[in-house]
């Protein structure tokens, strides 16, 4: 096999076996890898109906077959598991240095099943694999459990661990490798916490085979060589600023800037929390993931005020938008501070963030006082914010009832119409009430809100491939369609987002990969089995019926039913939003 290292790595934390099996070339050429191998894996070894922190529920680490090449970008990874957040199945993506590493140690797959009696890490050094004593480790933020490791094992290795919030079982809570790099979304690093896995170590050097190096290198040339000439123009601005600079100041203008809990779309503080300002008062340097040309990460240092001061990469855009606007906070020292604690707890930023708000809506409504919170949770208070956030990777005081997300909180109130979820995950930074087909992706995502399942915006804000009108509902259904087969490819092939969708599409709306289709369909085979239908393929009241009031956006609400018909009729889904049984023939899945 070219591309991939042909190997599954399994391993049963309560019996503590740990098995190699080949990965089948055919389960390889029909579901590529990343995403679509998890899928796979998860539908066919795990009952969707499982208690998603029971031993029962299994974690699978995949990359693709770019992962570990020169390709740009090649360096993501995917862990897909049952999330303990929506109850419906997640798929986190993350980059940085891991993915690769992993890779280089002659697997494509970890399959982690079981559950620890007490806690241990996984060191996987080419090829050989061993589960080793962690209870030193318990309890120890991510930077001293990573270095710690290190020191352990292999100084060159590298290391996917959590940090205090899996371990104590917060809903959101990521796997974060090299320290500063999350799988953030629906709750990754509470599975892993619940099989009392501390961490993942790894060491290869297996090459990753290319079949045709010098057509391969023929490609590469051709690729880079347009990247490097539309950087002779001018540097990019997302390698100058980060996704900070680019997409606050874009969302601002187009008024769908989440801000106030999604109550307004502008922030009139969006100047001080822009990547343009991180770059001037707190930028040491750029970072990148393995292969990558952007370099869109920051590495950051706040030394004033004393309370903010930290050192770390962050934030970015979803970051920024949910710690900064939905809070209402335009310190950028206590945005950056809170992201810090975020991650080195191994919290989902933008649960974080968007929960917090949440909170501070209940607060101002009268909903919850001091008698629940101890303290104020005012709009604006950066102080709160990072206080707030620690208390919930640590699950102390009110940070306990934080702890399980936005929809959990607000329904304990009794006003579940106050989380800004969709299947019980929090929006991402863009307000769909002014992005029409944003609205949609968010509602017929997996595993919920992601904008990383179909990014609309990128048509309809910035006009790539090509423009389309944004406040327009009609053909959205089969435009997110095509759009959330694109991003399943990538997700499966091992690439980075953000390069592809600039450099590795064709320049119109027909975007629709061949052969590709199967990871969609097995996504919701699984949905379907945990009990999912039309009526979780929604987005909060707000959103629906109540139009912004001023702004670029002002009174505009999102077109979701009529755009759910047409985007299931595409899909070759029933009117209830399930995979008809001619369609799952067609792709040779299982009848549900």
């Amino acid at each position: 096999m070219f591309g991939w290292q042909g190997k599954v790595l399994r391993v049963n934390l309560s019996s503590g076996r740990i098995d190699v099996e080949p990965l089948d070339p055919g389960v390889a050429r029909d579901y590529v890898g990343g995403r679509g191998l998890g899928i796979y894996f998860l539908n066919r070894l795990l009952d969707p109906r499982c208690d998603a922190l029971s031993p029962e529920n299994i974690m699978i680490m995949t990359t693709g077959p770019l992962t570990g090449t020169t390709t740009p970008t090649g360096g993501r990874y995917m862990i897909t598991t049952k999330s303990p957040l929506t109850g419906s199945l997640t798929c986190s993506n993350s980059g940085g240095r891991f993915p690769r590493e992993f890779k280089l140690c002659g697997f494509d797959v970890l399959i982690i099943g079981g559950k620890a009696e007490e806690p241990v890490y996984l060191w996987i050094n080419d090829g050989h694999a061993e589960l080793r004593p962690a209870a030193h480790l318990w309890g120890l933020e991510v930077p001293e459990t990573t270095d710690r490791l290190l020191l352990e094992t292999d100084p060159k290795a590298r290391v996917a661990c959590i940090g205090p919030a899996g371990e104590r079982g917060v809903l959101f809570a990521c796997i974060m490798n090299d320290k500063d790099r999350a799988a953030g979304r629906g709750g990754v690093g509470t599975v892993m916490g619940s099989k009392n896995l501390k961490a993942v170590v790894v060491r290869g050097s297996t090459k990753v085979r290319v079949a045709d190096q010098e057509r391969f290198d023929q490609i590469q040339a051709r690729v880079m060589g347009k990247f490097k000439a539309a950087a002779k123009a001018g540097p990019s601005p997302l390698s100058q600023h980060g996704t900070l600079g680019v997409m606050v100041p874009l969302t601002q203008k187009h008024g769908v800037l989440p801000t106030r809990n999604y109550q307004r779309g502008t922030f009139d503080g969006w100047q001080a929390i822009s990547g343009q300002t991180l770059t001037e008062k707190y930028l040491e340097k750029t970072s990148a993931c393995w292969a990558c040309p952007i370099a869109c990460g920051r590495v950051t240092r706040v030394t004033e005020p004393a309370e903010f001061a930290g050192h770390g990469e962050g934030p970015e855009f979803e970051t920024g938008f949910a710690l900064g606007s939905m809070c209402m906070v335009d310190n950028l020292a206590a945005i950056t501070k809170a992201n810090y604690v975020c991650n080195e707890l191994g919290l989902d930023t933008m649960t974080m963030g968007v929960t917090i708000a949440c909170a501070m809506e209940l607060y101002e409504r009268g909903i919850i006082d001091e008698g629940q919170t101890a303290k104020p949770v005012r709009w604006g208070d950066g102080s709160r914010l990072v206080e707030l956030a620690r208390m919930t990777g640590l699950r102390e005081g009110f940070g306990d009832q934080l702890a399980g997300g936005s929809y959990r909180l607000a329904e304990r109130y009794g006003h579940p119409e106050l989380a800004m979820v969709s299947k019980k995950l929090e929006l991402a930074g863009y307000d769909p009430r002014g992005l029409q087909g944003m609205g949609l992706a968010y509602a017929t995502s997996p595993i919920g809100a992601s904008h990383c399942r179909a990014h609309m915006g990128y048509t309809e804000m910035v006009g790539i491939p090509q423009p389309t009108d944004r406040h327009e509902w009609k053909g959205k259904g089969s435009l997110v369609k095509r759009w959330q087969d694109v991003f399943s490819l990538i997700d499966a092939t091992g690439i980075c987002i953000m390069f592809s969708i600039r450099n590795l599409l064709r320049q119109d709306l027909d975007i629709l990969p061949d052969g590709i289709l199967e990871y969609l369909n097995a996504e919701r085979l699984f949905m379907a089995r945990a009990g999912f239908d039309r009526s979780d393929d929604t987005l909060p009241i707000r959103l629906l019926r109540e139009p912004q009031a001023e702004g670029p956006t002002k009174d505009r609400v999102v077109m979701l039913e009529k755009m759910l018909d047409e985007y299931y009729d595409a899909r070759g889904w029933t009117a209830q939003g399930i995979p008809t049984a001619a369609k799952l023939a067609e792709l040779g899945l299982p009848p549900s």
